[in-house]
């Protein structure tokens, strides 16, 4: 999903007009719609002044997940913990082969 539809739903969704949200980031309502339209990127300042104003993860804006608070390290178990750890400190090639013996395991496991 492309962050303008997210910043549409999320205003929707808390029944606010596009002149709030511009009044909210001292801009206005026309050049606000841009951004819900995809016709204008937003800036960087505005995308983390939306993500607070509504609670969100600049990741859910973004629409890399679904998850509307993001993924802290805290969510996290220490199993968890140390499989990312270790799984950030291998190459790209790594990762790849990594993941398709991975998916060999669980079909085998299945």
């Amino acid at each position: 999903m492309a962050y303008y539809q997210r910043i549409r739903d999320l205003r929707e969704d808390s029944d606010k007009t596009q002149a709030d949200l511009a009044e909210y980031l001292g801009t206005t309502a026309q050049h606000y719609g841009k951004y819900e339209n995809g016709n204008a990127e937003i800036p960087f300042e505005r995308a983390i002044a939306l993500a607070k104003y509504y609670n969100v993860s600049l990741d859910y804006i973004a629409g890399l997940t679904n998850n509307k608070r993001g993924l802290a390290s805290s969510d996290l178990t220490d199993q968890q913990q140390a499989l990312l750890t270790f799984a950030e400190g291998l190459s790209d090639t790594e990762k790849s082969i990594a993941s398709e013996l991975l998916k060999k395991l669980l079909k085998i496991i299945e």
